[in-house]
């Protein structure tokens, strides 16, 4: 502003309105009378991570009265599995999220990218027999025995029918992610009647392909890097992956350190320390929860035999519609695999979307273009359905 329209006020009374500026700004803020502000450039105090999960647990509440908001175990192939249910309006198509790992429940860090997908849809995150809080929940040493690819299917098949049939839908999303996608993959073939579409992330096809070309890309960029440590380690594992032998996890393990540390997991990280550390926040797993998603490890040994012959070239139809997300710089699950799959895969409906700044990760590395095509190219067959909101199905049509 000009020097004629510049005002002063003498010191007190300026005081004084600073001193009611800030009476106001702690109210606003929800401030208790006693709270104490940090002087002016002093550090906020530290607060602990049950504060912290506290704050974000308000923040993250649904609010909105035709809204979702539970946490709660189902009895799913003979045991007690968690479910998260979240989304601001019931009336929403349901949009289950398989996770990946195996072992790793994507619930403890859904906060960072779900909550606009609850505007959108009810959201439905699992953690699966082995995994999270159903790993809590459980006897680890009589659950780990029942885990295989068939039975980790059939808990998938028992889900999507508990779903349906709770909530009232006749048709739900299911979107698996790396792991998971071997799931939802199965569930789109036994059952397309009970999909809007299905949706894989990171879609895994052939784990021995997925490896060799993951293991070349890495030893490419530890060479143009002149990382030696990375290339004496990725060469002495060669070759890779073994063709007379399944691999064994501490190979898995070698390739996978240098994939991740040249941002084939998530583009332009070395690793996944944001989003473990943002799970330690998550205002629905407790200490003991978070100390069972450690034990991962337990699953992927069972697991691995299986998914070592895992090949899925061969599934050439698919009777209800499909996305594929599909990350530019995937080198966990390469996407250049599960494109060219694709590109034979015959469905009613189907589409290749590429994220072009992501990796494996790319729901929290592009979350907002993620989000994009979730609301306008899935949701719009629940739309054409008739399982959205009313005023949403208007406005579908105009």
């Amino acid at each position: 502003m000009g020097e004629r329209n510049k005002t002063s006020a003498p010191p007190l009374q300026w005081a004084r309105l600073q001193a009611l500026l800030a009476a106001v700004g702690l109210f606003l803020m929800g401030a208790s009378a006693g709270a104490q502000p940090s002087a002016p450039g002093q550090p906020m105090p530290a607060i602990s991570r049950e504060t912290a999960q506290q704050i974000i647990g308000d923040a993250y509440r649904i609010v909105q009265p035709r809204g979702i908001e539970e946490t709660r175990a189902v009895e799913i192939g003979g045991i007690r599995q968690w479910i998260s249910v979240r989304g601001r309006d019931r009336r929403n198509p349901i949009l289950l999220f398989i996770h990946g790992g195996p072992g790793a429940p994507e619930m403890p860090a859904s906060w960072l990218y779900q909550s606009p997908w609850e505007d959108y849809f009810t959201v439905v995150q699992w953690d699966q027999r082995g995994a999270g809080r159903t790993a809590a929940a459980n006897d680890m040493s009589s659950v780990v025995p029942t885990i295989t690819v068939e039975r980790m299917i059939a808990d998938g098949e028992e889900l999507v029918s508990h779903l349906r049939d709770r909530y009232g839908k006749s048709k739900i999303f299911v979107l698996g992610h790396s792991w998971g996608s071997v799931i939802g993959l199965a569930i789109a073939q036994r059952h397309p009647d009970w999909l809007h579409a299905y949706i894989g992330m990171g879609q895994v096809i052939h784990g021995q392909s997925n490896e060799r070309v993951g293991y070349a890309w890495a030893l490419q960029q530890a060479r143009a890097d002149a990382n030696q440590e990375a290339i004496a380690q990725l060469e002495a594992i060669a070759p890779y992956p073994p063709t007379d032998r399944a691999v064994t996890p501490q190979e898995i393990l070698t390739q996978r350190r240098w994939v991740n540390h040249y941002g084939g997991l998530t583009w332009g990280r070395t690793d996944l320390d944001y989003e473990q550390n943002a799970a330690r926040l998550s205002p629905l797993y407790s200490e003991a929860d978070l100390t069972a998603r450690g034990q991962a490890g337990a699953t992927l040994v069972r697991l691995l035999p299986e998914l070592w012959q895992l090949d899925l070239r061969s599934v050439s139809r698919l009777d209800c519609p499909v996305f594929i997300f599909a990350g530019r710089y995937d080198y966990q699950t390469p996407s250049s695999i599960a494109a060219d799959w694709f590109s034979r895969l015959s469905a009613p409906h189907k589409q290749l979307i590429w994220f072009r700044d992501s990796a494996h990760m790319m729901h929290l590395e592009e979350p907002g273009r993620v989000l994009v095509q979730l609301a306008t190219q899935v949701r719009s067959l629940a739309a054409a359905a008739g399982d959205v909101p009313p005023s949403d199905e208007r406005s579908a049509s105009q």
